[in-house]
């Protein structure tokens, strides 16, 4: 059964970029499709915006199996960005959304910056494309692998190729294993970065003690979920004071109380992911239950919570 608003009227829109969301809660790319598996499990037209799961140039078949491990409140995944590639994405997604009265937040992925270009510069006449995330915790290939996220030059020059070949605002999306967050988030604003989204999961690595080796075929994956919110909450506090772009927070939130530690903190916006998986009305909730908690300490205007925590 979907769910309905049923709160009074306070302002909960927000401003990324210049791009109006009807409220701060969107989803994290990955976990939601690109809206359609959950149509007909909740309202999309009640979310700020639908973040698609990544796209890049050509197909990606993604990893080897399995690709999923549960962890204490959260799990690991090393799906390795499977998607259809951008001409399927183009036909059948974009169409879907179409349809969909929210904003369109397309998630690109790419092994090099051409990579990245040439499906910014496919977007470039599709109207329903809102704003773009840049996902800069692929691989880098032409430079042995690393992440372009994990590089401060290397994320700059890719969010000023993306830049020149963006018609839409450009959010650059950080990943949290680096040594410093706001050094990486200084170095896309420097690139022409329009915002930023953090965290990423954390790399992590699991044992299975009784076949005695690893619990992913990649042996190691990216940790999301409960366990990893204070390091999010941490790390877009650090952000959010770093740049004077804005920040769209990430990382655990499985409900409206977690999200507000988010904007606080300085979020502009917040993402909700792996709560998806154990419930499809997770992002509705929360975005319905941040009007509630602004009813309830007479808050009318969300920008009053909006970094209020210094």
């Amino acid at each position: 059964m979907k769910e309905r608003n049923t709160t009074k009227q306070v302002r909960t829109e927000v401003e990324i970029a210049g791009v109006t969301l009807k409220n701060p809660v969107v989803t994290a790319s990955g976990t939601f499709g690109s809206g359609m598996e959950y149509g007909d499990l909740t309202d999309l037209s009640q979310l700020g915006a639908v973040v698609t799961k990544g796209v890049a140039n050509v197909p990606w078949a993604g990893n080897d199996v399995p690709r999923i491990a549960e962890t204490p409140s959260g799990m690991m995944n090393a799906i390795g960005l499977q998607n259809p590639g951008i001409d399927t994405f183009i036909r059948r997604d974009l169409a879907f959304l179409e349809k969909v009265d929210t904003r369109v937040i397309v998630n690109v992925c790419g092994r090099s910056v051409e990579d990245y270009c040439e499906v910014v510069e496919r977007l470039s006449d599709e109207k329903r494309v809102d704003l773009l995330e840049i996902n800069i915790s692929c691989p880098n290939v032409k430079e042995g692998g690393i992440a372009f996220g994990q590089d401060p030059k290397c994320a700059m020059e890719v969010t000023q190729a993306v830049k020149r070949a963006a018609k839409v605002p450009v959010i650059m999306k950080l990943s949290p294993n680096v040594t410093d967050i706001a050094e990486m988030a200084r170095a896309v604003e420097a690139g022409g970065a329009d915002a930023v989204s953090l965290i990423n999961t954390l790399t992590g690595m699991k044992i299975d003690i009784h076949r005695r080796t690893f619990a992913l075929a990649n042996k190691t994956g990216g940790v999301s979920g409960p366990a990893i919110r204070p390091i999010a909450v941490r790390m877009v506090y650090q952000a959010a004071h770093a740049v004077k772009i804005p920040v769209i927070g990430m990382g655990g939130i499985t409900c409206a109380e977690d999200a507000l530690e988010f904007l606080m903190a300085g979020a502009s916006a917040v993402a909700v992911g792996t709560a998806h998986f154990h419930d499809p009305l997770a992002s509705v909730k929360t975005a319905r239950g941040i009007a509630e908690f602004m009813e309830a300490e007479g808050v009318t205007d969300i920008r009053e919570l909006i970094g209020c925590v210094e």
